[in-house]
């Protein structure tokens, strides 16, 4: 594909210092500018190659380019759309990487200016670490990437944000926002929150005796508090649906072990094993 001719990231951060490394590995921008709100930030994304340019001031930051990434927790978009939007070049794409969409989109194509365009994005990667440390070019390799059109979207720019992503190895799938949403409150926000809950649980007297079971499924309960606390605030009415079918899923563990129901128990096990090993395919 054409590459981009300059892209800005706003946040270079794990995602947008791992899409900074990979469309600069892989030929798809020919300068990467980053947007931060710490210059320490922006020195380790400058020193490791992840930009090329680097300003504290986003609306400086996104003169000029074609195609600009909201790479921040979804809580800061608006207010950052709000100081760049008159400053977007003519034609220029803009996307960004959060973890829920509805909101995201309708105010993101509300704010930014005619002439240019809003493509709701996901690449679906990642961990609980944080920070530019923690890029790794090869980060979205074969990981699935949500886009998420409305009626207002350009072909042209969703044609070329879908090559981009794709360009990046990663296998795009198209939402609504709506759909997205309601989707990833099951398989990414309630695990989350189970997995918080789960460590909320734990009994002082138990904590010496955690092991790799427990930590393995912990470790999301590691991510930023205050990132999280935007992704479930703004897709509160999916997650609380999620919340609901998982609720029901473990009455049906009480009701078995209530009963002593040892067939019961194994059978519900043995449902979940079969479901997740034909998911993830092992």
């Amino acid at each position: 594909m054409t590459p981009w001719n300059q892209v800005t990231i706003v946040g270079t951060g794990l995602i947008g210092g791992s899409l900074g490394l990979a469309l600069k590995r892989a030929g798809l921008a020919r300068n990467v500018v980053g947007v931060g709100h710490r210059r320490s930030t922006l020195d380790r994304a400058l020193a490791c190659g992840a930009v090329d340019d680097a300003t504290l001031d986003p609306a400086e930051g996104v003169r000029g380019s074609d195609l600009v990434v909201l790479a921040t927790a979804v809580g800061l978009f608006e207010s950052l759309l709000r100081r760049a939007a008159d400053h977007l070049a003519d034609g220029a794409v803009v996307i960004d990487v959060g973890s829920t969409k509805a909101e995201v989109v309708r105010t993101a194509e509300a704010l930014v200016p005619p002439g240019r365009a809003f493509v709701g994005c996901h690449p679906i990667a990642g961990s609980e670490k944080r920070g530019i440390a923690w890029a790794d070019a090869d980060l979205f390799d074969g990981a699935a990437c949500a886009v998420t059109p409305t009626d207002r979207t350009p072909a042209d720019a969703l044609g070329r944000v879908v090559e981009t992503w794709e360009a990046l190895g990663m296998r795009v799938v198209r939402l609504s926002p709506a759909e997205h949403d309601r989707l990833l409150a099951e398989v990414s926000h309630l695990p989350h929150l189970a997995a918080a809950a789960l460590v909320r649980a734990v009994s002082p007297e138990a904590e010496g005796l955690v092991g790799t079971g427990w930590t393995d499924t912990t470790r999301i309960a590691a991510s930023a508090p205050a990132l999280w606390r935007d992704i479930l605030l703004t897709n509160a009415d999916g997650v609380a649906a999620a919340l609901a079918r998982f609720r029901e899923t473990l009455a049906d563990l009480e009701d078995a072990l209530a009963d002593r129901d040892g067939e019961g128990i194994e059978r519900l096990l043995a449902e979940a094993k079969a479901r997740r090993d034909r998911i993830v395919g092992e």
